[in-house]
């Protein structure tokens, strides 16, 4: 019997304390916006085909977990520029990892871990 397969993320959403803080970096880093904005209870960019989606919490509550989302983008190196441009500050320069990726990371202001990332090799 087929159970169908895994294809795709169709979207990951991060809690912030600020949403026109989360929409400045985001927009700074250079993600389309889909729908909201720094006021909107709900916002949307665009990643591909999927989403990286943002929803206010309180201030007093706090995230009690740890992860990265890894995300690909095709030129790394220009990436990593334009956020510094930006005045953000990814953890170090990209690097070639051993797992055959050029990547960096970067938190955003809300402590969510991002990690951007393209193969060494054609896919």
């Amino acid at each position: 019997m087929d159970q169908g397969q895994f294809h795709s993320i169709s979207a990951i959403t991060l809690a912030t304390h600020d949403m026109a803080r989360a929409v400045a970096f985001y927009s700074a880093l250079g993600l389309p916006l889909a729908y909201g904005g720094a006021e909107a209870a709900f916002t949307s960019f665009h990643i591909g085909p999927a989403h990286l989606n943002l929803i206010p919490m309180p201030a007093d509550r706090t995230w009690s977990w740890w992860g990265r989302t890894i995300i690909y983008h095709s030129d790394v190196d220009a990436l990593h520029a334009r956020a510094v441009e930006a005045g953000l500050k990814p953890e170090a320069p990209p690097r070639d990892a051993e797992w055959g990726e050029r990547f960096f990371h970067i938190t955003d202001p809300d402590g969510h871990e991002l990690s951007f990332a393209w193969p060494l090799s054609p896919r």
